[in-house]
């Protein structure tokens, strides 16, 4: 049964409306595309299709409890902008393994993220970047299975920024500052890398406790 006139079209603006408030969290700006030699685009596209499940292992029982002791700090820290607990844990796990996959500092991935998209799932910037990260969709052409919708599954999205900063990072020898430049199209300028990095040591700067020897 179709659902009356008044009804649809107050669902319709609803859903309207939700999207544009998401919108509206996502930083204006994005990565520009820039032609990319063979070589590169192979790796970048072999570490996006790696299916492996994203499960860190550890060493040492000691290195477990440190993931741990990180996993429960940055929930707390989390909890007020992602109110679910298994959603908040499954994110973090997430983030913390393709962070580490991909050689960035997983502290820097959320402050990132913050000033990206404010932790929204579903946030989209004025120029069409999507998700957590705020990926580009003509990624998915470049070095991906071409479906931009993917971009908003959390895993997806996580690999494809945590991927493309430290493409980046190649790119610019390490320099954090030209780097999320690049990440927000705005290489150069002060904006955008200041406001990642003030997230960063404000909000998500960490240092993992000393446990007693045992």
């Amino acid at each position: 049964m179709l659902a009356d006139p008044p009804r649809r079209r107050r669902a319709l603006s609803l859903a309207g409306a939700l999207l544009l408030s998401h919108a509206r969290t996502a930083r204006a700006g994005a990565q520009i595309y820039e032609p990319l030699a063979d070589s590169v685009r192979s790796a970048l596209a072999a570490q996006i299709a790696d299916a492996r499940p994203p499960a860190r292992t550890f060493d040492s029982h000691e290195g477990r409890m440190a993931f741990v002791d990180w996993l429960e700090a940055m929930s707390i820290r989390l909890r007020a902008r992602k109110a679910d607990d298994l959603t908040r844990l499954d994110f973090l796990r997430t983030l913390d393994y393709e962070a580490t996959r991909a050689g960035v500092d997983r502290q820097l991935v959320l402050g990132l993220v913050q000033v990206e998209s404010a932790f929204h799932k579903y946030a989209i910037s004025n120029a069409g970047a999507r998700g957590y990260m705020q990926v580009m969709p003509f990624w998915t052409k470049v070095i991906g299975d071409g479906d931009a919708r993917r971009l908003f599954d959390m895993r997806t999205n996580l690999r494809y920024g945590c991927v493309i900063l430290r493409h980046y990072l190649d790119l610019e020898t390490g320099d954090l500052f030209l780097a999320l430049g690049r990440y927000n199209g705005s290489r150069g300028r002060r904006e955008y890398p200041d406001a990642v990095i003030a997230a960063w040591k404000t909000n998500w700067s960490y240092q993992a406790p000393e446990r007693p020897q045992a």
